[in-house]
């Protein structure tokens, strides 16, 4: 009989802030997640400021660095030498790094002595064409060097966990599907004809190219609901504006939960120009809602290969994003049961405990080598 593996009582996140980011929203959902089963969380931040803030779940201890670490040049590094700095002082089993952006603290952190399982978190691809093959050289070595001494990293698919074995040159990867979704969130029938799409108004969301193919559908019942903040917010009510489209586009700004506006909508929109992972759309089909997305990520081969569940289209094709969209508001809505059903991998109960499983396996091995 296998030896049993070490029990997880605390576990440590560190973060920079708390920005509009689908990789921060995720570590603040284990979070809650983990509470909830008895673990003590300590989520360490450079400054305790930003829109999600609210979502820290009760029962955390928020520590904040101090002095503050806003975000400017080499911030990360900084960031790590103050998580480490705490976490020598106050001791967790475990520290959890989540996504690409805070790769730069796992040094620190394997630095502090008989130190936490370093868990470190994929949020985005790994190999890209657009960075050419010097960019995906310097990408790779960076990767290496990064998370050399990382216990475990986690991917949230097949493709990443291949990609990311190979790079590191030893198997130290365990695929987890992105724990996204609520364990008991009812999927509603739809009705209507509103199209939400939900992101930060910047160029990448792809809103422009969006806007331009809704106003070239012929369906006056169609409507378009835009969930977000950013720069790029007065650029596309003059978009709107210019096409007269006001009373049929919503700039709805920032919605910290996009729960009541999914159960409000026919059908959800992803006009990306490039993603990480997109995990608000595995969100809208947890909330039984189909799915119209650029072929921008990862997500859209994990979840929308079932013609039923939704529609990938090319990058920056607004003719095809217009015909998707006319194809889903003609047909009868699909059964949101089903539809939610497709993700049921996604839940954060099963997230959270897969998640507390490389830590056992993580720890264990630290002990077996101490």
């Amino acid at each position: 009989m296998a030896p049993a593996l070490p029990s997880v009582r605390s576990i440590g996140i560190v973060l920079h802030d708390f920005p509009l980011g689908g990789t921060e929203r995720i570590a603040l959902r284990l979070a809650r997640a983990w509470i909830e089963r008895g673990i003590a969380v300590t989520i360490f931040v450079g400054e305790d400021r930003g829109p999600l803030r609210d979502l820290v779940p009760g029962g955390a201890r928020l520590v904040p660095a101090d002095p503050p670490v806003p975000r400017e040049r080499r911030s990360r590094e900084s960031l790590g030498a103050a998580a480490a700095a705490f976490f020598m002082q106050h001791p967790v089993d475990g520290v959890f790094v989540p996504g690409n952006f805070h790769w730069e603290i796992v040094p620190a952190l394997a630095r502090i002595p008989d130190r936490p399982a370093v868990v470190a978190q994929i949020s985005s691809p790994l190999r890209m064409g657009p960075r050419g093959w010097l960019g995906q050289l310097a990408f790779e070595r960076r990767m290496r060097r990064l998370l050399r001494n990382a216990d475990a990293v986690i991917a949230m698919g097949a493709l990443h966990k291949a990609q990311a074995d190979s790079i590191m040159g030893r198997a130290m990867t365990t695929t987890i599907p992105l724990p996204a979704l609520d364990d008991e969130r009812p999927a509603r029938p739809a009705s209507g004809k509103t199209i939400l799409a939900a992101g930060r108004l910047i160029h990448q969301k792809g809103f422009d190219l969006l806007i331009d193919a809704f106003d070239q559908l012929d369906d006056p019942e169609a409507r378009l609901v835009i969930a977000g903040s950013g720069p790029e917010e007065p650029e596309l009510a003059r978009r709107i504006a210019a096409r007269n489209l006001e009373d049929r586009i919503t700039l709805a700004g920032f919605v910290p939960d996009l729960a009541s506006l999914l159960d409000d909508a026919r059908l959800f929109v992803m006009a990306s120009r490039f993603e990480g992972y997109g995990a608000v759309i595995v969100e809208a089909l947890g909330a039984g809602r189909p799915v119209v997305a650029t072929a921008s990520t990862p997500a859209v081969e994990d979840v929308l290969g079932d013609p039923e569940c939704g529609t990938v289209v090319p990058v920056e094709d607004i003719g095809a994003l217009r015909t998707a969209m006319v194809a889903w508001l003609d047909r009868p809505a699909p059964d949101p049961h089903r539809l939610a059903g497709v993700v049921d991998a996604y839940r954060i109960g099963s997230g959270a405990e897969a998640y507390l499983e490389v830590f056992r396996r993580a720890l264990a091995a630290r002990h077996e080598t101490a």
